[in-house]
């Protein structure tokens, strides 16, 4: 059984590679990718169809191609907004069905099962579809696979000009914000009173060498942190070895983003707030009071006072 994996990065399409290889045969399509990035896909021992451009119509008219050539019994890949947008109009034009943030996906007869989550994460569902479908993984939940030589590349074209141009493409800032790989994530909600005070927990980030998260009110409310740093349903999906709590009541739609977390530390004076529901290690104080005297004593500790 054939699998065809869409990457638009080698990190994606190691862990595609990954999750898809124990079901079937991978082929990747490559798209955006320089002649460096395809090679280096193909060190994990697959065959590659590159695709230099990153224009929706292009990359559809190529996966649309391929899928006719191939006849994958599975079509996937990472759960990126691109991706979505791609496989969605496959999935019309052929009567396929489609899910994304899948993980544990396994073939049993004619059909694919996989599991993703349910009630905002706070559950499981296991979930049968029959084949040919698109299964869509869910981020960051597969370490890419062993790179193991004797792939192949080979440029695919698609006939016809787009409708659409793309006429400039251009990195979006963020300010280097990286939460998806932080493995220290320190995070604001409306516990801080005041914008100013928020310099409280970006010492205490830099401490660390953590990243700095917050709660949906703090990016999209009252926009005192932009929305690369909200984490949460809407927002980022994060796993970090350290996740720190500061001021954040626990949403269930915050805590959707933050279950993969190895430690989840939270700090709020409300005894009864959720977060504590679900934090392995919680601090009953005022943050105004609490994060002075840690940031005091992680100081001495480390020879910084």
């Amino acid at each position: 059984m054939s699998v065809l994996v869409l990457a638009s990065s080698e990190r994606d399409a190691g862990e595609a590679i990954a999750a898809f290889s124990p079901v079937g045969e991978v082929v990747v399509l490559a798209y955006g990718a320089g002649a460096g990035e395809a090679s280096a896909i193909a060190e994990y021992g697959v065959k590659v169809y590159r695709l230099d451009s990153i224009n929706p119509e292009e990359v559809y008219a190529a996966v649309k191609k391929l899928y006719d050539e191939l006849k994958p019994r599975i079509v996937g890949g990472v759960s990126t907004k691109n991706n979505k947008d791609i496989l969605s109009r496959l999935a019309g034009l052929y009567d396929l069905p489609m899910t994304t943030e899948a993980v544990d996906v396994k073939v049993e007869g004619d059909s694919v099962v996989y599991k993703r989550g349910a009630l905002s994460a706070r559950a499981v569902a296991t979930e049968r579809a029959p084949l040919p479908a698109i299964v869509l993984l869910a981020p960051r939940k597969f370490k890419p696979a062993e790179k193991k030589g004797g792939g192949s590349v080979e440029e695919v074209k698609v006939e016809g000009a787009p409708r659409v141009k793309i006429v400039e493409t251009a990195e979006k800032a963020k300010g280097g914000v990286n939460l998806e790989e932080a493995e220290i994530i320190v995070s604001v909600g409306r516990g801080f009173k005041k914008k100013e005070d928020l310099k409280l927990a970006f010492e205490l980030a830099e401490l660390l060498g953590a990243q700095i998260g917050c709660s949906r009110p703090i990016a999209a409310d009252l926009k005192w942190l932009s929305e690369d740093h909200w984490v949460g349903l809407s927002g980022k999906k994060v796993a970090p070895k350290l996740y720190i709590a500061i001021g954040i009541s626990g949403a269930p739609q915050h805590i959707a983003g933050i279950l993969d977390s190895k430690i989840i530390v939270a700090i709020n004076k409300d005894k009864s707030a959720q977060i504590f529901k679900h934090a392995d290690y919680g601090v009953v104080a005022d943050l105004y009071q609490f994060l002075p005297v840690l940031i005091k004593k992680l100081k001495e500790r480390m020879g910084k006072a």
